[in-house]
Order: structure tokens, then sequence, then C-alpha cells
């Protein structure tokens, strides 16, 4: 299922696009808990563009082991292969933060409403509350950079390693 396609082998096909949306992902995400008016413009882009990446990782090694079947195995590639297999919590963590960021902003909105609607009523934040929860954006910003960074170093990676594997001549064997 995951070797070829109309007739070329998958693996540079989908590899291609795990290694633009993933890093893509990480940018977002970053975006998202850093600036909140690019929260509030994103809405539920970042969180698809991280499931999108979190359904194109499995994709990529998949149809790598079956390219992997057909060209044989060497060091390199079982470098890449290992590489690889590491992205996976990576991309979850991405998909993680995004949701939990989706769900900052939609209090926030909520919030927002409910004092445009009755400034005084119960239903609007107090500020004693408004300060408890000051900790969230922060703590979701610093999460977003560790894993936003671990996320384009362990792509960035796997390319590189994938690209050394296709082009050191060894795959000739």
């Amino acid at each position: 299922m995951f070797d070829t396609f109309f007739g070329l082998p998958l693996h540079p096909l989908v590899v291609h696009a795990t290694e633009v949306i993933v890093p893509l992902a990480a940018v977002l995400v970053i975006l998202t808990a850093a600036w909140p008016r690019f929260r509030r413009w994103a809405g539920y882009l970042t969180l698809g563009i991280c499931l999108l990446a979190l359904a194109l990782v499995p994709l990529s090694t998949q149809s790598g082991e079956k390219l992997e079947a057909r060209v044989g195995e060497n060091a390199l590639i079982e470098t890449h292969a290992e590489l690889a297999d590491g992205l996976l919590p990576w991309v979850g963590g991405l998909v993680l933060i995004a949701a939990a960021l989706l769900w900052w902003n939609i209090r926030e909105k909520r919030a927002q409403a409910a004092a445009v609607r009755a400034p005084d009523s119960a239903v609007a934040p107090r500020p004693e509350v408004k300060g408890r929860m000051r900790w969230i954006p922060a703590t979701l910003l610093v999460l977003a950079l560790v894993v936003s960074g671990g996320t384009t170093v362990q792509a960035i990676l796997i390319g590189h390693s994938g690209a050394t594997a296709v082009w050191s001549g060894d795959m000739e064997n």
C-alpha cells in the first residue's frame, strides 16, 4: 500500500510534504503561543496543520520502510530510519500544544464576549481570576519553543541523513 504511486517510490513524494508541513507546524505553534493577535486570527489553522503533520509522519516512515525493503539495508539508511522513528512523539507534542492554545483562544474569546455583554455580571472574568491564569500562556509559550525547536531539529537531522543516504552512492549496492 505504501510502496509506489504511479510507478514512482512513494517515500520521496510523501517525505517532501512532511519536511515542509512539520517545520511549518512548528513555526505556527510558536506564532500562536507568542502572538495573541495571530492566535485570534489563526483559530483552528495551527491545530489543523499540526494534525496534518501528525498524519504525514507515519506515512513517511511506512513508505520509507517499504523503500528500504526494496533497495536493501545499509548503515546510512539505518541511521535515517532510527532518526525518523523519533519524530512522531515530537509532532504529537506539537498537536497537544496546538490544542491547548486553541482551548486558551476560545476561552479568551468567550471571556471577552461575556465582558462586553455584561461587564458587571458574574460571567465576566474577575481581575483576581484573570491574574491567577496569567501563567497559562507563559507556560504554553515555553512549551511551544521547546517542542517546536526539538521537532525542527529532529526533522532537519532526518532530512540530512536521508539526503546523505541517497547521494552518498551507498544505495547502489
